[in-house]
């Protein structure tokens, strides 16, 4: 089979002929159809991840059909549409992972790749209002975007939802978009924040209220002002992935009792935090990363319910995957980067 193959870090990524793989006992082999690139990729290449393990074929998100089934698999998987939950080995504590969690495309090879071996126990339908690069597009970003928003921050969901002032931050990427949908499809009113006003504005066209470009001082200001200030002009709920100097005014940016959810750090260290302003407010300041296999399936039920459709960037063929990290690296994307296998 053709396949990605990275030996180790910091080197290119090699497009070559790599053995077909077999399934073992409770095992499947998918044909992938599509797969989609997060940071993670793009950082285990520069040998920015934690606990990097190579040489490896990257790629955690993926869908396609199952060719075959090993032993203690029902056949009836074989011939089936699929999308993999690429979160393996969570454990038993909901409230976080544990030691023996991986993530498929390292330590185990991943999707970048004609075919995929994988325990059945990740297998999942394809929503069937999704093509194979949207659902691509979805396990990963749309996991994390989920237990950050519905978990973590307890966003509450229509008819409930009527008070929920929701602010995603860094609008373009994969988790921040699905944050986005999720949030208006559960009835919420949501703001963004992007480095890019064409970003800002695409949000926008699809059903943010409003926003602000993060680049302009006093940005938070003006956001309050765009929202009416006072009480209800603050946010019951944000979610952020990059952390940084910033971050302190989402902290000014809370609502009493307002609940943040942090899944990423891009901007490096949080500083300048006023403890009183923390807890006078009594907000609640919640880490969270990926899920458990519960919230894969309730994020897919809600995905089917709503007909949400992930917004995709660009697509590449699997022989210009190293563009694919290109467009990655440069930030410029609006939605998932695909490869078309």
């Amino acid at each position: 089979m053709k396949a990605i193959y990275l030996q180790d870090i910091n080197t290119p990524l090699v497009y070559t002929d790599m053995d077909t793989p077999v399934p073992g006992s409770g095992e499947a082999v998918v044909a992938i159809k599509a797969a989609a690139l997060n940071h993670r990729d793009v950082f285990i290449q520069q040998g920015l991840y934690p606990g990097i393990k190579l040489p490896v074929i990257p790629g955690s998100d993926g869908a396609g059909i199952v060719t075959a089934a090993g032993d203690g698999v029902g056949n009836s998987w074989i011939g089936q549409e699929v999308l993999l939950n690429c979160g393996h080995n969570w454990g038993d504590n909901p409230a976080c992972n544990s030691d023996r969690f991986t993530i498929l495309g390292m330590p185990d090879n991943g999707t970048f790749a004609e075919y995929v071996r994988i325990s059945a126990q990740y297998l999942h339908p394809k929503p069937a209002h999704l093509s194979f690069a949207e659902a691509a597009a979805l396990p990963l970003a749309g996991l994390t975007a989920w237990r950050a928003l519905m978990t973590q921050a307890g966003l509450k969901q229509s008819p409930d939802a009527s008070g929920e002032k929701v602010l995603i931050t860094g609008i373009g990427g994969g988790v921040a978009l699905f944050a986005m949908q999720f949030a208006i499809a559960a009835g919420a009113e949501v703001w963004v924040t992007s480095g890019s006003d064409e970003k800002l504005a695409k949000a926008i066209a699809l059903g943010a209220t409003g926003g602000v470009n993060y680049n302009d001082q006093d940005w938070h200001k003006a956001l309050l002002n765009q929202t009416g200030g006072g009480r209800q002009g603050y946010f019951s709920v944000i979610i952020d992935g990059a952390g940084g100097p910033s971050f302190s005014r989402l902290i000014d940016c809370a609502a009493p009792g307002g609940r943040i959810t942090m899944y990423g750090g891009t901007t490096g260290k949080i500083t300048d935090l006023i403890p009183a302003k923390i807890f006078f407010k009594q907000l609640r300041i919640t880490g969270s990363t990926m899920g458990t296999p519960d919230e894969f399936s309730a994020m897919l039920a809600f995905t089917e319910k709503y007909q949400i459709r992930p917004v995709l960037d660009q697509t590449f063929a699997l022989a210009d995957t190293t563009k694919a990290y290109q467009r990655m690296i440069d930030g410029k994307q609006f939605g998932k980067v695909i490869l078309h296998v």
